[in-house]
């Protein structure tokens, strides 16, 4: 059973930005391993609370990532 989990911060995907990871994810896995990996794949999709990841030494909010701050 393929696997992907993916992270980002809360708030910051909408359900149809959620949507298309999960179809892209499974459709990838789906050329990789052949159609018989569809029905099988499982793509998670967390949302760290926001400010509780950086990159680069820096603490990341959604006001960052969003050019608000």
């Amino acid at each position: 059973m393929p696997f992907a989990r993916f992270k980002g911060p809360a708030g910051t995907l909408t359900a149809e930005g959620k949507q298309k990871i999960v179809e892209r994810t499974t459709g990838l896995y789906a050329e990789i391993y052949g159609e018989r990996a569809r029905p099988t794949a499982v793509v998670l999709v967390d949302e760290v609370a926001d400010g509780g990841w950086g990159v680069a030494g820096n603490v990341l909010t959604a006001a960052v990532l969003n050019g608000d701050a």
